[in-house]
């Protein structure tokens, strides 16, 4: 008996056995996840810290990840030292996200470093990775799509998608995000410092 893929090409027993193997690796990534979407609802800090690291993420002294967020591959995703993360934030490590130190990302911002190749006949997703400096600010329900850089201090307005790189110490917003200035100060030493309990 013939086995085909969704394109209708008969498939080698090679092939079969690779389908097999990749899809209950995407099974089991799968419940990972949605384990760590069920320890996102979990009140303390330390709890959800202790488990985002043990599942790969690499969180810095200090930082937070608040109550809600979801995750793509967390071996994938790195955040410096006292950096806070939103509640309902949703970070995505199928390619490289890179977070720096004292940086804030307000509720419900979306980063994603992946897509689909909508000028391919397969359909394949592409990986680019996502760089955010220090000092930034991402407001609420901001998007950051894949391949995006955001440089140290910048700020990204609240619901702005941002789809290319934005310059050290920018203010930009919008669909898509354009320049509206340059922040004020650029020596920036502040502190995020403590976050509230049972967020």
């Amino acid at each position: 008996m013939e086995i085909k893929d969704k394109y209708g090409k008969i498939l080698s027993n090679q092939e079969i056995k690779k389908k097999i193997i990749l899809r209950i690796l995407n099974i089991l990534q799968d419940f990972d996840l949605m384990l760590l979407r069920l320890i996102g609802h979990v009140p303390i800090h330390s709890i959800r810290h202790f488990f985002y690291r043990k599942a790969g993420l690499k969180l810095g002294k200090g930082s937070t990840i608040h109550m809600w967020c979801g995750f793509f591959n967390p071996k994938c995703i790195s955040i410096g030292i006292d950096t806070v993360v939103g509640d309902h934030a949703f970070l995505d490590g199928r390619g490289k996200l890179v977070i720096g130190n004292h940086t804030a990302l307000a509720s419900s911002v979306m980063i994603y470093n992946s897509q689909h190749n909508i000028h391919s006949q397969e359909f394949e997703a592409i990986c680019m990775d996502v760089v955010i400096g220090d000092y930034v600010f991402i407001g609420p329900r901001a998007i950051i799509l894949p391949g995006v850089t955001i440089g140290n201090g910048a700020v990204v307005g609240a619901g702005a998608v941002v789809t290319q790189d934005v310059p050290e110490y920018s203010i930009v917003g919008g669909v898509p995000a354009g320049f509206i200035g340059k922040r004020k100060v650029t020596d920036l030493h502040y502190k995020l410092g403590r976050t509230r309990l049972f967020q």
